[in-house]
């Protein structure tokens, strides 16, 4: 049968539904339980109203069986006329497979120990117009099933599993984060100057006001402002937006904690993000052993160091303090980035890093060791003022989590960024924060800053190959 004469067929089953009085679309009664909640407390004997959708149903003679599922759980309904009484059980001639309907009755189990529902009444709650994929065989299309995202979960029990494991691994932050005294705070996600980060930004528009607004590429600016406020210990989980590439690890809109202590340094942040992912692991895995892609990853061994100074001069020559002319020149004489001309700084730092991530262990390694250039929000290293107190966290070769001890002198903040500027594409200019400078004049505490990427943080810890089977929503192109 073709899809339109399903709908149609559908259609005039709903009709018929009306004319019994069973409506076709209402609220829950009051005091109706999940399917979940039924199983979890099941006493045999005791009475039930259980809300759910149909997902199977089958004739035995005079009798009908039927499955009702939510999320997590299934209950079997048993539905005989000479109970339910043969008007109420008419009804069920014009349910389907998809349909959400409440039904009331005696909990009881069968010879086979199934936890069954005796049904004496049933409500329709909402009459489903359109059949759900057959099985799994129905959502084939890796696209369809992202962009029709509620087929993918109420056909796929695995995909629901990621978003619940998802949840549970921002309970496990909040959690760890919480043990350790931060307090959770809200930043602006419209910003009047984009910062904290490199990337480019979405443009939006007041109209009240009547200027650009940027929706934020990181929340770093105002939580360090926070800290010049006397609060010491301070973490979001926010949403971020780049107006840059998409592909199995990049989406535009963006899930990141962000964790700021005053008195600390980017050490301690080695430690907590340990701690921070340990706790997730353990929450979803019970264990710090897992496989990723087929490799095993062990997060209860001892996380290695490398530094990024000393794995860009073996690798390519390349020294701190050089410009972006002569980095990308030194890195097309080892035959890289042929292809590109006048980059940015921060775009051969990218290319630097990205060729670097290739060489990386499936083991947790901290990066060290950044160079000064690279890093503008990061405080120096007394002894080798050419690279910075800073960290990139990388776990099976993927990028997980940022740190740095926090620059907090506002005249050596300026010129970073004066620097930055000069050192950008032109289409790509933008304003210093003169308002955080002030903020840093009137004394920011010196801090340690970490930033973890909870979308690939999920990806990791769900053994999921793309960011879009970890985002329930993610960006794709328009439809033809």
């Amino acid at each position: 049968m073709e899809l339109n004469e399903i709908i149609e067929l559908r259609k005039s089953k709903l009709e018929a539904l009306k004319g019994k009085g069973a409506c076709g679309y209402q609220s829950a009664p009051v005091g109706s339980q999940t399917v979940s909640e039924t199983v979890k407390a099941f006493s045999e004997g005791a009475k039930a109203q259980v809300s759910g959708r149909i997902t199977a149903k089958r004739l035995h003679g005079k009798v009908l069986f039927l499955d009702l599922k939510d999320a997590f759980n299934r209950i079997q309904l048993y539905v005989k006329a000479d109970i339910i009484g043969k008007d109420k059980f008419d009804i069920f001639e014009h349910l389907d497979i998809a349909d959400i309907i409440t039904v009331s009755g005696e909990l009881f189990k069968t010879h086979t120990g199934e936890a069954t529902i005796k049904v004496e009444d049933v409500l329709v709650l909402s009459k489903a117009l359109r059949p759900l994929p057959e099985k799994w065989h129905g959502l084939k299309d890796v696209e369809m099933r992202y962009r029709q995202r509620y087929l993918d979960l109420v056909s796929n029990e695995e995909v629901r599993k990621i978003f619940h494991m998802r949840s549970q691994i921002v309970d496990a932050i909040r959690e760890t984060l919480g043990a350790e005294g931060f307090l959770e705070v809200e930043t602006p996600m419209m910003h009047a100057i984009p910062g904290g980060a490199a990337g480019r930004p979405f443009k939006t528009f007041h109209n009240e006001y009547g200027f650009e607004l940027y929706m934020r590429i990181a929340p770093e600016l105002y939580l360090k402002r926070l800290l010049v406020g006397g609060l010491d210990k301070v973490y979001e989980i926010n949403r971020s937006f780049r107006n840059e590439g998409v592909s199995t690890r990049h989406n535009p809109e963006f899930t990141m904690l962000e964790v700021y202590a005053a008195y600390k340094n980017y050490e301690y942040m080695m430690e907590l993000s340990q701690k921070l992912i340990v706790a997730a692991a353990k929450k979803v895995r019970n264990d710090t052993k897992f496989t990723y892609q087929g490799k095993e990853i062990d997060l209860g061994i001892s996380w290695q160091k490398k530094s990024f100074a000393t794995m860009v001069k073996e690798r390519f020559g390349i020294e701190p303090g050089e410009d972006a002319a002569l980095m990308l020149k030194k890195l097309q004489e080892k035959g890289f980035a042929k292809d590109k001309n006048r980059l940015t700084r921060s775009q051969v730092g990218k290319i630097i890093e990205d060729l670097l991530e290739q060489d990386l262990s499936m083991s947790p390694t901290f990066v060290t060791d950044f160079f000064t250039s690279l890093s503008p929000l990061a405080q120096a290293k007394k002894d080798n003022p050419q690279v910075t107190e800073r960290f990139e966290l990388y776990i099976a070769g993927m990028e997980v989590g940022n740190a740095y001890s926090e620059l907090n002198d506002p005249i050596e903040q300026k010129k970073r960024f004066e620097e930055e500027i000069k050192n950008m594409d032109t289409s790509e200019l933008k304003n210093i924060d003169e308002d955080f400078i002030v903020a840093l004049e009137h004394g920011m505490p010196p801090a340690g800053g970490l930033g973890i990427g909870i979308d690939r943080l999920v990806m990791l810890l769900t053994d999921s190959a793309s960011i879009r089977d970890v985002i329930l929503f993610p960006l794709l192109k328009p439809e033809k």
